[in-house]
């Protein structure tokens, strides 16, 4: 197993392909999962690192490169970046073997014209890796923010004009942070908490460290580990790896035991999981998803969890389903969104999206609310939701909806805990920033259908 010559595959098929590195870099650790744990643990950081610190990476280079990163040929491009990474974030790997691996790769790979190209930057950056300087913060406080914190520039402008600067920095401090997983323990408050207490106990046991949510009783942040599947009480259902925010949603739409609850782009399943919970044995859940792929986690999610009023079907939430028409108790409508709420776990994502993916997302996420708000009974609640921070998939969307669709905004504040409540959870929309309640960065707003 040669780690370095691994990652450099992983992200030039990322860069060719668009592929997800999360599966890349999986794929990689089974195809080799006999191999030395050191040199799987090194390959597995390297690409994760690489691809977290890419624009801070780049800056650097350019700093000592004729050619910059973006003309670079996309191996030479890989190679350097992988090799920056080493040099300018890994201590314990020596930078001369770092510039003699990458010449030997560079020479392998059919580029023995560029290897002391390679060699030269490389060397460069590790001789002066300590003179490197961020842009000028008071004449380009976009681009130092952009390199300080790994985030396309575009996307800082975007926040700072919607939020203004200071909420963009703390929008940008908390996606920069490690966010733990969280797991949710089933009928929590159920028994006095005595079962999710022992499988609690269970998974300490094991070596994991384990700390209560603040927002959510029963809901618990894992220190490091390997998989989820992996913890105890994970096969027996006990257990739900969601973040909090998502069960806030679920929370806020006020769900009691015997409703009928309907969730439109349901998959993986954890929304329709806590809510067949609040619906209980008399209340029933519809839940659905475009994608079969999907649908098949939700099914095996379900199972595992020992769901049985839940049931499952494949839709597109943009077409109308006149057999569900005023079906619903409460519908919760978490749509596709860009994802920028979790960009501190998804660090591929920034270099995906262009800011025409935000308008096009806005439009489907307004054509799924004018195909489905028909599914609401007259009085029933639609929970509207999205895992991003941006006005225009959030709020402008509601505001527009509401122009269209007999129903009205509804405070959340009954449904939240205390330090969540104000002004904003009572306006019936409440935007939750990454990382400031040990969350991610969240949108949710409660609708009610009036008429």
């Amino acid at each position: 197993m040669n780690a370095r010559e691994l990652a450099l595959d992983v992200f030039l098929e990322m860069e060719k392909n668009a592929a997800s590195p999360v599966r890349l870099i999986g794929d990689t650790l089974e195809k080799y999962d006999y191999e030395d744990p050191r040199e799987k643990a090194f390959f597995k950081r390297l690409c994760e690192q690489t691809l977290e610190e890419r624009i801070a990476i780049d800056w650097a280079l350019d700093q000592y490169s004729k050619t910059p990163v973006s003309k670079m040929k996309p191996l030479i491009r890989a190679l350097l970046r992988l090799s920056a990474c080493q040099i300018l974030y890994m201590d314990g790997v020596p930078d001369s073997a770092v510039c003699n691996e990458a010449v030997k790769l560079a020479k392998k790979r059919g580029f023995s014209s560029l290897s002391g190209f390679v060699n030269g930057v490389l060397r460069t950056l590790s001789r002066q890796k300590g003179q490197i300087r961020l842009p000028d913060e008071h004449t380009e406080p976009a681009l130092f923010l952009s390199v300080r914190y790994n985030m396309p520039r575009w996307l800082v402008e975007l926040w700072e004009e919607q939020y203004g600067p200071e909420t963009a920095r703390r929008i940008l401090s908390g996606l920069s942070e490690r966010r733990p997983v969280t797991i949710r323990f089933q009928n929590a408050w159920q028994d006095g908490g005595r079962q999710a207490a022992e499988a609690a106990e269970a998974i300490r046991r094991s070596g994991v460290g384990m700390t209560e949510h603040p927002l959510w009783p029963g809901a618990w942040e894992l220190g490091d580990f390997e998989g989820v599947a992996g913890l105890p009480g994970y096969r027996e259902g006990l257990f739900y790896a969601q973040d909090v925010s998502s069960m806030l949603a679920v929370a806020a739409a006020g769900i009691r035991p015997g409703m009928r609850v309907l969730d439109l782009c349901s998959a993986p399943g954890g929304k329709a999981i806590l809510a067949a919970e609040y619906a209980g044995k008399d209340g029933v859940v519809r839940a659905g998803d475009l994608s079969e792929k999907r649908l098949e986690r939700l099914r095996e999610n379900a199972s595992r969890m020992g769901v049985l009023n839940l049931e499952i079907d494949r839709w597109d939430a943009c077409v109308y389903r006149e057999e569900q028409r005023e079906w619903a108790d409460v519908m919760l409508a978490d749509v596709p969104c860009s994802g920028l709420g979790v960009l501190g776990r998804k660090k591929d994502i920034r270099y995906r999206l262009k800011m025409e993916d935000l308008t096009a997302l806005s439009v489907l996420q307004h054509r799924i609310l004018s195909a489905s708000w028909r599914y609401v009974k007259k009085g029933g609640i639609l929970l509207y939701s999205t895992c991003t921070v941006n006005r225009q998939e959030n709020e402008e969307i509601v505001l527009r909806f509401l122009q269209d669709a007999p129903f009205v905004l509804e405070s959340l504040e009954e449904f939240l805990p205390a330090c969540l409540r104000g002004q904003a959870a009572r306006s019936g929309m409440l935007q939750l920033l990454p990382g400031e309640w040990h969350t991610d960065g969240f949108f949710m707003a409660r609708l009610r259908r009036i008429g």
